[in-house]
Formats: C-alpha cells, sequence, structure tokens
C-alpha cells in the first residue's frame, strides 16, 4: 500500500477548524482507500510566534521540506498587530513558498450550478464558469530588494519596493501555464504591464517565446493587467488560464474569487519545480480565505476551500484524479441539496455550522464508491 507524508498546519482563526473537516475526511480514506496517509501537525503563524518567537520553527521548515506534500489553513489575527515585521504571522507562509521553492500558486475560480444566483454578476455572466488564475509567487515586487523605509528629515519618509523578474522566472511560470492549458481549453492568456513597466516588457518578450519554442499549438493572447481587471468583472467565461507576475496575480485571483461569490469557497495549490530524479514537485494546498478571527471559534466557518485544497493536493501530487473528481463532486452535491454555511446563505436554503458541511460532504463522497 502506497503512504504519502502529509504536513498539517493549520494556523489560526478559522484555520484548525477548518482543517479538523480535512483530517476527518484523510480518516475515512485511510480505513476504505487503497492508499495511506500519514499526517503531522505543527505550528503557523500567530500560534507559532507564541510558541516559539517566530512564525514558523525551523523544525517545522524542515517537516514540511520532507512532506509529499503540505496543507496550510489560515494565519494572522489583530492579536498579533504589533508583532515585529520579520515575524509576523504571514511571514510564515513566505517562508514556506520561498524555503520550498513554490513558484506556481494555481487559484481556480469556479462556480458551482447551486451558487450561480450568489454571486453579484449576473446569473447568465457567471454561470459555468471555469477558469484558472496562475500567479508568479516567489518574484516580483514582494521578494524584490532593495526594500526599504528610508527617513528623509523634515517629517518625509521614501519607501522602496523593487520590482524584478528574470528571464528563468517568467520561462518556468510560463511553461506551466501553457501545459495546464493543455489538460483544459488549451488557451492562456498572459497578463502584465508593458506599457509602463520594464518588468512587463520581459514578461511579455519571454512569454511569447516560450509559446513559440515548444508550446505553439496553445492558444495564447496577450492583455494589460488593469484591462484584465475590467474583462474578470465584463465576461470572466472568456478566459482559460491566465498567468501573471506576483502583484497582479494576487489581486486579480481575488477580483476571480469574489466572481463566484464568496472567498470562503475556493481553493489554492503553491506548487514547486519537478525534481530531476523523482518528477515529484514540493506542494502547499490552501483555502484562499484569511483567518477571519471574527468568527473563528464560533463554529460557523466554511470548510468547503479547505476541503477543496485537499482534493487539488490528491489531483497534483498523488495523481489520484478518480478521488479529486469524486470529492468535488461531493461538494457540489451538498451545494445542490441547499446547504449552507453562513457566508453563502440564501433564501430558502438550509444554514448549518462548518462541522454539519463538512460532515455532509464527507457522507456524499462515501456514498459514491
Amino acid at each position: 500500500m502506497t503512504t504519502h507524508k502529509l504536513l498539517l498546519l493549520a494556523g489560526d482563526g478559522i484555520g484548525p477548524e477548518a482543517m479538523a473537516e480535512v483530517k476527518k475526511l484523510i480518516a475515512v480514506m485511510n480505513k476504505t482507500g487503497s492508499v495511506t496517509f500519514e499526517t503531522e501537525e505543527a505550528l503557523v503563524g500567530g500560534c507559532a510566534y507564541d510558541a516559539h518567537g517566530a512564525a514558523i520553527a525551523e523544525a517545522d521548515v524542515a517537516r514540511a521540506m520532507a512532506a509529499d506534500a503540505v496543507l496550510f489553513g489560515a494565519v494572522g489575527g489583530p492579536k498579533w498587530d504589533g508583532v515585529p515585521y520579520e515575524v509576523r504571522p504571514e511571514a510564515g507562509l513566505l517562508r514556506l513558498r520561498k524555503d520550498m521553492d513554490l513558484f506556481a500558486n494555481l487559484r481556480p475560480a469556479i462556480c458551482y450550478p447551486a451558487l450561480a444566483s450568489s454571486s453579484s454578476l449576473k446569473q447568465e455572466v457567471i454561470e459555468g464558469l471555469d477558469i484558472l488564475i496562475l500567479r508568479e509567487l516567489t518574484g516580483g515586487v514582494y521578494f524584490g530588494e532593495p526594500k526599504t523605509i528610508t527617513d528623509l528629515g523634515n517629517g518625509q519618509k521614501r519607501a522602496i519596493d523593487t520590482q524584478v523578474y528574470d528571464t528563468f522566472e517568467i520561462e518556468r511560470i510560463a511553461g506551466v501555464a501553457f501545459e495546464l492549458a493543455r489538460t483544459r481549453k488549451n488557451h492562456v492568456t498572459s497578463m502584465e504591464k508593458r506599457n509602463v513597466m520594464k518588468s512587463g516588457v520581459l514578461w511579455n518578450e519571454v512569454v511569447t517565446a516560450t509559446h513559440k519554442a515548444r508550446y505553439s499549438d496553445v492558444k495564447l493572447d496577450h492583455m494589460l493587467a488593469d484591462a484584465g481587471g475590467m474583462q474578470l468583472v465584463r465576461w470572466p467565461k472568456q478566459f482559460d488560464v491566465i498567468v501573471c507576475d506576483n502583484l497582479f496575480g494576487d489581486m486579480l485571483s481575488d477580483v476571480a474569487a469574489m466572481l463566484t461569490g464568496s472567498l470562503g469557497m475556493l481553493p489554492s495549490a503553491s506548487l514547486g519545480a519537478p525534481d530531476p530524479k523523482t518528477g515529484k514537485r514540493k506542494a502547499l494546498y490552501e483555502p484562499v480565505h484569511g483567518s477571519a478571527p471574527d468568527i473563528a471559534g464560533k463554529g460557523i466557518a466554511n470548510p468547503i476551500a479547505m476541503i477543496a485544497s485537499f482534493a487539488m493536493c490528491l489531483r497534483y501530487s498523488f495523481e489520484m484524479t478518480a478521488e479529486a473528481d469524486r470529492l468535488e463532486t461531493a461538494i457540489a452535491a451538498v451545494l445542490e441539496d441547499g446547504l449552507r454555511t453562513g457566508d453563502i446563505m440564501s433564501d430558502g436554503m438550509r444554514q448549518v455550522g462548518t462541522t454539519e458541511m463538512g460532515e455532509a460532504i464527507i457522507a456524499k463522497y462515501q456514498a459514491a464508491a
């Protein structure tokens, strides 16, 4: 029997509540499946700072590096607003992304049929939506140097963030975009700001060259990122795979997330490069939503994004496509039955808490076996 090693980093806020439902699912799969999941748990974020004085302990970084995949909940909250910048809760996630070299962030925006009326857009605009935003995750302005705030005197300060991209960073994220598109509708839209940014000029050149050299069978469009934001809310179904840098990917994926009605619904995957010997990628899976400290501990958080992140883990890390499909179908079936957490509640539906939603999805998953 194959054994996969998972590191569970529930984090802060609603992270532990959402992760608890995934742990139940893993227990069910361990009893009934042909694959065993061996799990470890560790601290990250504010709870790690409280315990260790750092957003993640060195030993737990080592555990993440050794795992077959990492499942991540959420970090942060007002409790830690005053901690030093270098050890803020979010620094734990950034450390993992950098050390594991998780350069490709996959954020799907899928509109489940039962939730088409929950979007702020018209139903005909959003119904059937299935797009994938691919964000470069380890370069760009979030990591570029210098990154400083300088006191200029006379009450003035100057803040500097540096946008930096090398050719290889753009080539590898473009390659992932084209490969993913081949498994979908064979269409990539690359977004940047080449009209005002030199990094955008290089991005456009490298994506174009990569397409010409190895992926000419895939349709490629280029679009300025601000126009892309407009088009996402005008007619999102024109897109299939969108690829962009760290900054624009961060913003545009949140726009796409809200097209579907709730951040609580959407998963993500962060992948590294294939190992030259084994072909396996380091990977971290996390819901797009934050730690939501205002509802933490109340048992009302939506666990669907966390569960769907585990479905992505099954698909991309373990090639368990049938199980991933079954789990995603179970989520859709529960929503068709009218179960809703508070963030996606609408008239005529039945409101449930975190545990009931999670257990309903697990029951549908088991019934489909």
